[in-house]
């Protein structure tokens, strides 16, 4: 049974990864974007966004070069209260705690 539960929460977590990883993914701009609207539509998905540049040009000459997902931290815990085991479903809930996205810029 432990087994069971064990093998339920690694696939949870894994799911959980890969879901907010194409979350980052898919918040990358497609064309030049305003820089301060791609940082600030990632912060209000709550990524923390991690700023890197080329060039010397001041932050309003920049553009968007690449999105991309980075660390995301979960946990997995059993024995979530109201979801009793025997009843359909697991009795596993896993919780996103952070999460990271990296966007690049060209200045």
């Amino acid at each position: 049974m432990l087994n069971i539960a064990v093998t339920v929460g690694t696939l949870a977590a894994t799911t959980a990864l890969g879901l907010s990883a194409a979350a980052a993914a898919s918040a990358a701009p497609s064309g030049v974007s305003a820089v301060d609207q791609t940082i600030g539509d990632l912060r209000s998905e709550g990524y923390n966004v991690i700023v890197s540049r080329t060039g010397t040009g001041s932050p309003d000459q920049c553009t968007v070069t690449g999105v991309r997902p980075g660390q995301t931290y979960s946990r997995t815990d059993s024995g979530v209260p109201g979801n009793l085991l025997g009843t359909p479903g697991p009795n596993i809930a896993t919780t996103v705690l952070n999460k990271t996205a990296y966007v690049t810029l060209s200045c």
